[in-house]
């Protein structure tokens, strides 16, 4: 026999089940704007230093890019101890004006140093070579004598004939502010982030299915994709 609703009970129902439904969605919904907004947060850090006048060899040096590596807000802490943090994004070109979707990663350190004070840096990573790439996206990257790349490390006030050097596998170019400019990326890493890339895009997102395969996509980061091709 069918169950038989009064109808003060009926709307108890439907309020309970639309709450339900509600609870459901928040968790996926709210991790879902977190990763758009670091996505939006690097086309902002990307526009910044390609179209800023401060750093105008990032433009020259774009021209050569392979893929690029975005990370719109490294905090960083220095007392007597080094210490950074923070989240980006890979995006790999296979022919130009041809950018795949990003792939999330995360950057830690743990070096030792003698820099008293602290910072936000907002960096962008341009890489040149095959070499550079791959390194990325097969394992933590550990930035180094030791990691085997020639990695250059660009600033506000540093030369032209620094930021162009020939055989660089990697340019770092940074913006930011605080109390001691041009922090090393000595002893930083990068992470591939599997989780966060699941979640943006679904089961199996690996970061070389996302920028070497193509086989994920989000409209997401269209507008990203679509800045990094006037390049």
């Amino acid at each position: 026999m069918p169950t038989m609703f009064h109808a003060p009970s009926r709307r108890r129902f439907v309020a309970l089940a639309a709450a339900g439904a509600t609870a459901g969605l928040a968790g996926p919904a709210m991790a879902d704007a977190r990763r758009q907004s670091l996505v939006n947060e690097s086309l902002q850090v990307a526009a910044k230093i390609l179209d800023g006048k401060d750093l105008p060899d990032a433009r020259k040096v774009m021209a050569r890019a392979k893929a690029v590596m975005i990370l719109p807000s490294v905090a960083q802490a220095a007392f007597i101890v080094g210490g950074s943090g923070g989240r980006g994004v890979l995006l790999a070109k296979s022919a130009p004006k041809d950018w795949s979707h990003p792939a999330f990663y995360t950057m830690g350190s743990g070096s030792l140093g003698l820099q008293i004070g602290g910072r936000v840096q907002e960096l962008l990573l341009i890489v040149l070579t095959d070499k550079g790439l791959n390194s990325l996206i097969d394992s933590k990257f550990k930035f180094g004598a030791g990691a085997g790349m020639n990695v250059v490390s660009a600033g506000i006030g540093v030369g032209a004939d620094t930021t162009a050097a020939v055989g660089a596998d990697i340019v770092s170019f940074s913006a930011g502010s605080g109390l001691y400019v041009g922090a090393s990326l000595e002893g930083s890493y990068l992470d591939p982030d599997t989780d966060w890339n699941a979640l943006y895009y679904g089961t199996g997102a690996t970061t070389r299915a996302i920028v070497i395969e193509r086989r994920f996509s989000n409209p997401g980061a269209n507008a990203l994709r679509q800045y990094l091709s006037k390049f």
